[in-house]
């Protein structure tokens, strides 16, 4: 069953039904998008107590509920200077160790990290043998991404490509998926060195934002477009804990870091839940 629903996905026009809901989610119709959201929290089980505005029928869009804020004090941002932060609410893919220039994906599939980062030879080479965590943003859940540790932007990748849904019946059956879908590669300096944060695209994730340079997918670039931060005059800094961008609908997001620099929580495993905020690993050097 799973292999015939993953070779249904090769046969949709991922594209342009991820753009179609784009626009459905953001229609402002009160009557159908108060019944929109009423279903979805009732099916999900949303807790709307955890949001900054707990009232539905306030939201002006789905959209605009899907990418609600949390209220303050919702979620403790690690507070020990050597904890690696969750970036956001889910549960874990995978994570574990970089092997000669390979991440692992689900059983009997891997897929390269430095196709994962856009084909450059320094960013992959800054990762190899590093350490990486692949956190799934389930439906339920807040949407925002926050940064695992404080760093200061050096560069960012918008990479084209498929739309692959990224639940777990699907990235046990569809080879290279996060390094075919559409994403946006971010690079920051840490005092432990480079660090990625990847967000990565979807089936039915109508875009991607990012805090300093807003909606980055969906993009009518068929090419693979990379801004340089590094000799920027107006350095962009995010501490731990900040927001740095967010999914219009859920998706994945896959932390990179390099050899030697930090070791991921023992007790943590692929299908456990996660919350934003709280310690995942710890710096070791």
């Amino acid at each position: 069953m799973a292999n015939i629903e993953s070779i249904s996905q090769h046969l949709l026009p991922q594209h342009a039904l991820s753009r179609l809901v784009g626009k459905l989610i953001n229609c402002q119709q009160q009557r159908l998008k108060n019944w929109v959201i009423k279903k979805f929290i009732h099916h999900f089980k949303v807790d709307m107590s955890e949001a900054l505005e707990p009232c539905p029928t306030k939201y002006k869009s789905f959209n605009d509920f899907f990418t609600r804020q949390l209220r303050p004090g919702a979620r403790t941002i690690a507070a020990d200077e050597t904890a690696i932060a969750c970036p956001n609410d889910g549960f874990i893919s995978q994570l574990g160790d970089i092997k000669e220039g390979k991440i692992f994906q689900a059983k009997g599939h891997d897929y390269s990290l430095f196709e994962l980062i856009g084909g450059d030879d320094d960013i992959a080479r800054a990762f190899t043998g590093g350490k990486f965590a692949t956190l799934y943003l389930s439906p339920k859940d807040y949407h925002r991404v926050h940064m695992p540790l404080s760093g200061c932007l050096k560069s960012m990748t918008y990479i084209p490509g498929s739309l692959f849904p990224v639940k777990p019946s699907i990235v046990a059956n569809v080879p290279n998926l996060f390094a075919r879908n559409e994403r946006v590669v971010c690079i920051f300096q840490t005092a432990i060195g480079p660090m990625a944060v990847i967000l990565v695209g979807a089936m039915i994730v109508a875009s991607i934002h990012t805090t300093w340079a807003g909606q980055m997918a969906p993009n009518t670039s068929k090419q693979i477009t990379h801004v340089e931060y590094t000799n920027d005059p107006n350095k962009i800094s995010i501490e731990k804990g900040k927001e740095m961008g967010h999914f219009e609908l859920g998706s994945t997001v896959i932390v990179l870091f390099p050899e030697n620099k930090i070791e991921w929580d023992a007790d943590l495993q692929a299908d456990i839940d996660i919350r934003l905020g709280q310690a995942l690993g710890r710096i070791i050097s």
